[in-house]
């Protein structure tokens, strides 16, 4: 579903995710004394260690994809319970990362690390031994709190461990390589241990992979903190989280209720209204969580638009990928992530095609030929959805594929480079929850369009067919979105059920291809906005310097 870094060519991220207020400086070395420097082989092993942590969540975050509709059938719920499944970790992630890194400041990040881990194994029993698909997303919010604090902690421990040029950006390099290595292969590995095993196994595995990273952080890294830390934005973290929660609820329950239903339109109005607050607290407080100032800056706030664009229209593809290629093609799941790799692989070469543009035009000329890619794949895919050819559908996943390989990173290296160099841990901040806000919003909004498609073609396909439309109730339909068929039509005669079974993958390719056409209009959109905003400015300043 998101993956962390540039898998080609990572970009420093910041020390922190979350340097409060003002911050006390561009690294999180400044805590530290030469003494304390670790031998090369003990840095290897810290970075090894981090890395690990890091790739972890990354393999998790993406491998629950594809067994999202083996959930559904084990727990017969609908759409909008899978798409729990992954908004609840998003959600906690998001609205926990600039926190949690704010508290690995102040407390430790060796203890952070360790507590991340200790809440990500706990959390990842549950998932595994859940008995209801409530607790199954109960437990996957809990883990994404876990997943914040590991990811903040590790990303600082790797700059407090790697403070010069060279070192730190090979020590960035092989950290990206590694993040890449765990995108690619995700969806392969869920694939595999959702068909093999059990999708309960995608979460068991991970206790004995974070006992492991425990025994390596105790033998390894040593604690250090930020002296200069200001205090934990605990009013305007609330407030963030609760509006993104509620927002997501809003937009999930949208495509069973309605979007004119009262209980949407409260929950709309609750999270606007929060949002609002979050604004209102921030602007007064000396030690905020996001520093709004930095939105009057047209370029930052191009950059940023690039990163909603960039998450919200590409990376959230990892989550209704493998539904559709196991919906409409009636794939395995091991066959559904073997279906994803162009879209994968292309993500590799990505980085390089962003590299030769960003060394011929401004930066926000890349980041709008990133998103105009993003868009063309997302189009072309839309397109061709419908026909059942899959190389037609690889196509598309290529060219969106290669877009989100040129943004991927060069918009963090974008958002940050427009700040000073005492705000770039908020700044880098702002660019990670950007992110994950976007992939959560983006499933809710997407897989309401999927699910109001879905649901008209389906009438429309089953209108001259009065019997079999009497079967297609509600029920009937969220089973179809969640990819359990065989379910929604296993009390029905054979004749009846292949009847169904054919109108409801053909209504699925309609609705995905109508999710995607959204994303890709969107993102044209997003990018002829970065261009107006960021653009046109730098060209300008490009050709004033080219005068001087």
């Amino acid at each position: 579903m998101s993956n962390i870094s540039n898998p080609g060519r990572a970009s420093p991220p910041s020390t922190t995710l979350a340097r409060q207020g003002d911050d006390a400086g561009l690294t999180a070395a400044g805590d530290a004394t030469e003494d304390d420097r670790p031998t090369p082989q003990a840095a290897r092993f810290i970075l090894g260690t981090a890395a690990a942590a890091c790739a972890l969540i990354v393999l998790d975050t993406n491998v629950v994809a594809v067994s999202l509709p083996s959930i559904a059938r084990t727990f017969h719920v609908g759409f909008a319970d899978v798409e729990w499944v992954v908004s609840a970790y998003m959600v906690a992630f998001a609205a926990c990362l600039l926190p949690a890194g704010g508290l690995a400041d102040r407390f430790g990040r060796r203890k952070m690390l360790l507590i991340g881990l200790a809440v990500f194994s706990i959390a990842s029993l549950g998932c595994g031994l859940a008995p209801s698909a409530m607790m199954l997303n109960a437990a996957r919010a809990l883990k994404g709190v876990g997943a914040a604090m590991l990811l903040t902690s590790a990303l600082a421990v790797i700059a407090h461990t790697f403070r010069e040029g060279a070192e730190r950006a090979r020590a960035w390099a092989i950290w990206g390589t590694c993040m890449g290595l765990a995108t690619t292969v995700a969806p392969l590995v869920g694939g595999a241990i959702t068909q093999w095993f059990g999708w309960r196994w995608i979460f068991l595995l991970n206790l004995p992979v974070c006992g492991v990273l425990a025994w390596c952080v105790f033998r390894s890294i040593r604690e250090s903190r930020n002296p200069a830390a200001g205090p934990i934005d605990v009013i305007g973290s609330m407030l963030f989280g609760l509006a993104l929660a509620i927002g997501i609820w809003a937009l999930i329950g949208a495509g069973s209720i309605g979007w004119t239903h009262h209980a949407t339109i409260a929950r709309g109005a609750a999270s606007a209204t929060l949002l609002l607050a979050f604004v209102l607290v921030e602007r007064v407080r000396h030690h905020a969580m996001v520093d709004l100032t930095l939105f009057r800056q047209p370029r930052f706030v191009g950059a940023v638009l690039a990163m909603f664009g960039y998450a919200a229209c590409a990376q959230v593809m990892m989550t209704f990928l493998p539904l559709y290629l196991q919906n409409a093609f009636g794939l395995s799941a091991v066959a559904a992530g073997m279906g994803m790799l162009p879209f994968a692989l292309a993500m590799i070469v990505g980085p390089y095609i962003g590299a030769a543009l960003s060394r011929r035009m401004p930066t926000a000329a890349t980041l709008t030929v990133g998103l105009l890619m993003i868009g063309i794949g997302n189009l072309v895919t839309a397109m061709v959805a419908q026909d059942a050819t899959y190389w037609l559908v690889a196509i598309g996943m290529l060219v969106t594929g290669c877009g989100a390989g040129v943004l991927n990173g060069d918009t963090q290296k974008a958002i940050v480079s427009r700040v000073p160099a005492n705000r770039t841990g908020m700044a880098s901040g702002i660019s990670t929850t950007t992110r994950f806000t976007a992939i959560v919003t983006s499933v809710g909004v997407l897989g309401a369009v999927l699910t109001a498609r879905t649901r008209l073609v389906l009438e429309a396909n089953l209108a001259s067919n009065p019997a079999a439309a009497s079967h297609a109730d509600a029920g009937f339909m969220s089973h179809v979105l969640a990819g359990d068929v065989a379910h929604a039509t296993a009390s029905l005669p054979d004749a009846m059920r292949v009847i169904l079974a054919d109108a409801a993958r053909s209504s699925f390719a309609s609705g995905f291809s109508a999710a995607l056409s959204v994303a890709g209009v969107f993102a044209i959109v997003i990018a002829a906005s970065v261009w107006m905003l960021a653009g046109r400015t730098e060209v300008a300043a490009a050709g004033r310097q080219a005068a001087v």
